[in-house]
Parts: structure tokens; C-alpha cells; sequence
């Protein structure tokens, strides 16, 4: 059974109107927050903000990455005054993975390097967060780079996976 039919026969049926009701609303509030967050992946990390970061600036350097800068916004908004979670974006790349996939669409260039953000969120859980190489797909409308893409899409998950995990 589809979704939409699913949908359909909740809403339809004569019985727990209310839970009905309740269940849609609850659905749709669901759906929009992760239509917020389209186009990103959020990985949990077992360690704090500092720790995830140098783990992964480790792996990265491994890797033979570049890591072209570290920004600690917590520690900038602090300087203004302006108290943030802990929040750190790492931004790296290596020519011979992001190179072809400008040869594909050279527009994927502004969002290029790539971008790690770990970041505390208010119930003190720490994440990584990246863009989906499938949304930047979608977004710069890239084709005949799909080994690319997945190069791209198995380097993350275990990069960010090594360093939010014991």
C-alpha cells in the first residue's frame, strides 16, 4: 500500500478521527523538518564537539586530505558576545576526487571543498553533518559521474563514521 493510500484511508476512516487527525498533523510537522534538512546528512557522534573535530581532522589528514581551514564559530560568537553550542566547521578536499566532479558540472565548484559541521544540539547530542553528494547531484544537475559520486558518497560515511564512533 502507497503512503498516499495510507494517508487516504486515516483519513477517511469514520473511526479515531481524533487520533487521525493527531497522527497527520504529527506527520506533517515530521516531514517539514526534514524537508528543512534536505540535502544534508547527520551523523551521531559519541564524543564531544572538540573530540569529534580532532578525530576527524586525524582521519582526514590520514587520508592525505587537505584541510583547509577549521572554524570554531562558538568561539567567534563568544568574542561578539553571542552564546552558541559548541560548533565547528572543517572544511577540506583533495583535487584528485573533487576535480573530476567539476569536469562533470563546474558548478558543483560553490560547494566545493567539501564541509564537515560538528555541532552540540540542545539536548547536548553531537553531530556531523555534510551535504549528500546525491543532493549536489540533484542540485547542479550532474550526469555521467556516477562513479564519482559514489567514490564520493562511501569516502564520507566512512571518514564521518571513524570519527563519531569508538
Amino acid at each position: 500500500m502507497t503512503f498516499t493510500r495510507v494517508l487516504i484511508s486515516l483519513v477517511t476512516s469514520k473511526e479515531n478521527k481524533m487520533k487521525n487527525a493527531l497522527f497527520i498533523l504529527a506527520l506533517l510537522f515530521t516531514t517539514s523538518s526534514i524537508m528543512a534538512a534536505e540535502g544534508m546528512i547527520n551523523v551521531p557522534s559519541n564524543f564531544g564537539v572538540k573530540e569529534t573535530a580532532d578525530r576527524m581532522e586525524s582521519i582526514l589528514n590520514e587520508k592525505g586530505m587537505t584541510i583547509f581551514n577549521r572554524i570554531k564559530h562558538s568561539e567567534a560568537a563568544g568574542t561578539v558576545g553571542i552564546e552558541l553550542r559548541e560548533t565547528e566547521l572543517i572544511v577540506f578536499g583533495n583535487p584528485k576526487v573533487g576535480s573530476p566532479l567539476m569536469k562533470c558540472q563546474q558548478s558543483v565548484a560553490l560547494d566545493l571543498p567539501q564541509k564537515a559541521l560538528v555541532w552540540e544540539d540542545d539536548s547536548a547530542k553531537v553531530w556531523i553533518s555534510y551535504n549528500d553528494p546525491r543532493y549536489l547531484e540533484k542540485r547542479h544537475d550532474i550526469s555521467g559521474c556516477e562513479q564519482v559520486i559514489s567514490k564520493i558518497e562511501k569516502a564520507l560515511a566512512g571518514i564521518t563514521r571513524a570519527a563519531s564512533m569508538n
